[in-house]
């Protein structure tokens, strides 16, 4: 079966929900969550949860653990919490859940900051994405800019055909 069929076998829409990792951030003031969301409704894609937490391994997990057990969640984007600084723990919570990494999301992520406008600061970036509980799972820096990057040019090209890939165990 060619990619293009595989693409069109996988639901039209997805039901997602999205997780801001923020100690400064409100539902007011979320504008990287409030820009996945747009973007997901804008794709006819459902938005089934959305939280913001702090950026602290346990309310990480707890959050992430939380939307992971519902059965209609197809996926869960997440962002923030994925720089170097002491405080930002994102990636360390919850790459540890995968049960497959999808390593080409993180790769294609830095080479297209790279190329866009982020330069060789685009190593700094840790965008990372898996699977877990057969569901997709993508942690994307907490920037308007890399939120869009992430969303436009690989999150909604294939969420569709991972979450096909992910059904195809069932």
């Amino acid at each position: 079966m060619s990619l293009i069929e595989h693409r069109k076998r996988g639901p039209e829409t997805a039901s997602i929900g999205v997780i801001t990792v923020s100690d400064t951030r409100t539902a007011e003031t979320d504008k990287s969550g409030g820009i996945i969301k747009e973007i997901l409704l804008e794709d006819n894609h459902s938005l089934i949860a959305y939280s913001i937490v702090r950026d602290d391994e346990t309310h990480i997990v707890e959050a992430f653990q939380e939307m992971a057990a519902d059965e209609n969640m197809d996926a869960i984007i997440i962002n923030g919490g994925t720089g170097l600084a002491k405080r930002d723990v994102t990636i360390e919570a919850i790459s540890a859940f995968f049960e497959k990494d999808i390593v080409g999301f993180g790769e294609l992520f830095r080479f297209l900051s790279y190329q866009e406008d982020i330069g060789s600061a685009a190593i700094l970036s840790r965008a990372a994405a898996g699977t877990y509980n057969q569901k997709a799972v993508f942690i994307i820096p907490g920037s308007t800019g890399a939120v869009k990057l992430a969303m436009k040019k690989l999150i909604l090209p294939e969420i569709s055909h991972i979450i096909f890939e992910l059904r195809k165990d069932k």
